[in-house]
């Protein structure tokens, strides 16, 4: 068995784990990101990039250069709602350079990161390397076990044990941690009533981008532009995955194409059942995030639902918390337990806030409470329409930065 030493070891290459790795190589820090996976070409994943994060990318001064990979932008969503259409939150109104979403694939944005943070000479990434337990001594965990794979085309089996000693391990390895569960650390599990399936189908050429989201009699699908093709999530039921699958695949086409009439033609690629991928809907959160020596954030933290789509976005603050309150005990040696403690008392009232506005949200789709403008009271629709630029304003904040957007704190070490 192999022996590395860092000052902290990263599980998990996902966006919290590379832009903590990242930001506290570029502080100073001797840091080590692991990973399981050989790449990051995973498809299915958050690929919202909000105005949070993209300012984060120029205080890094990393924007210009960001944004030369092939993206979209949605400077303002629109949802269509039984057949009449409304304008979604308006971004321009935010305090950031950045006055929209940008839609990227999530493999692209990890090698952007993940190449910057190779270019500082502390910084180490391990790819196809999983963590299996945790290393604890005198009730302190001290590092992780590891294994990493050689060579999958000499030789797939074979893999090598790794013990990486650090002074701090920080878990960023998902929303079914390994590291929580052995850490025996206490989760809050938050009830959801749905589900989501997630598939693609091709856009035609030159077709006008429509509404992100679109409502018809209680039912709700989302369209995602990606170039050549939308990537699309239809809401269902939690646990009636297998009723729908029971009643035809020609049923759910026919229920999309109704839906998004621009579907039409292309509901025809789900062909099979195969290329329908359903999304558990989790909410959760650590009651504690850490332990000595360990600390959980993003998805190891605190599951969110996709709706609004910022999980990423809050992920990433977490990192950017976590950098600013520790990068330089870290590199000076002199962490103590109450520093990491720090972390989750700033970044929880974000979570819970952030979870409480999406249960919200999912009581209002489960009560079908999402009615068409034209069946409410007249009353309803003028103060509807009196509100709309503050509904608009409010939308933005909470989507486009979050209840606590963070900014970068720590200064590059020389």
């Amino acid at each position: 068995m192999s022996q590395l030493k860092t000052t902290c070891c990263v599980v998990g290459g996902g966006p919290a784990g590379l832009m903590l790795g990242l930001l506290l190589a570029r502080s100073g820090v001797t840091v080590t990101v692991i990973e399981k996976h050989g790449d990051f070409l995973r498809d299915f994943r958050g690929d919202t990039i909000h105005p949070s994060t993209l300012e984060l990318m120029h205080e890094l001064g990393f924007l210009e250069e960001f944004l030369k990979l092939p993206h979209s932008r949605i400077a303002q969503p629109k949802l269509w709602i039984d057949g009449l259409e409304f304008e979604g939150p308006n971004f321009a109104s935010l305090p950031t350079v950045c006055k929209f979403i940008a839609l990227m694939p999530q493999w692209d944005f990890l090698n952007f990161i993940a190449e910057k943070a190779a270019h500082y000479p502390n910084f180490t990434l391990l790819m196809q390397t999983q963590a299996t337990a945790l290393i604890e001594e005198n009730g302190r965990v001290v590092g992780v076990h590891a294994v990493k794979k050689r060579d999958a085309q000499t030789d797939p089996k074979a893999a090598d044990d790794i013990d990486i000693r650090a002074d701090l391990v920080v878990a960023c390895d998902g929303r079914d941690s390994l590291l929580r569960k052995q850490a025996n650390l206490p989760l809050k599990e938050i009830g959801v009533p749905i589900d989501v399936l997630w598939f693609r189908v091709s856009a035609v050429v030159g077709q006008e981008v429509p509404s992100l989201g679109r409502i018809k009699q209680g039912k709700l699908l989302v369209t995602l532009p990606r170039g050549s093709y939308y990537q699309c999530a239809y809401v269902i039921k939690k646990g009636s995955f297998d009723a729908l699958k029971a009643e035809g695949l020609e049923g759910f086409q026919r229920t999309l194409a109704d839906m998004a009439p621009y579907l039409e033609k292309a509901v025809a690629e789900i062909d099979s059942w195969d290329k329908v991928f359903l999304l558990s809907v989790q909410i959760n959160r650590l009651e504690c995030w850490d332990k000595p020596g360990l600390l959980c954030i993003g998805d190891a933290a605190h599951a969110m639902s996709p709706v609004g789509g910022i999980g990423i976005n809050l992920a990433i603050q977490d990192a950017v918390a976590t950098a600013n309150a520790i990068a330089e005990q870290l590199r000076q040696g002199y962490l103590s337990v109450a520093d990491v403690k720090t972390i989750q008392k700033r970044r929880e009232w974000a979570v819970r806030a952030t979870q409480a506005l999406q249960q919200r949200v999912h009581w209002q789709i489960e009560q079908a409470r999402v009615f068409s403008p034209l069946m409410m009271p007249k009353w309803l629709r003028c103060i509807i329409r009196w509100s709309a630029p503050l509904l608009r304003w409010l939308g933005a904040r909470f989507i486009g930065m979050g209840f606590r957007p963070e900014h970068i704190r720590t200064n590059p070490h020389p």
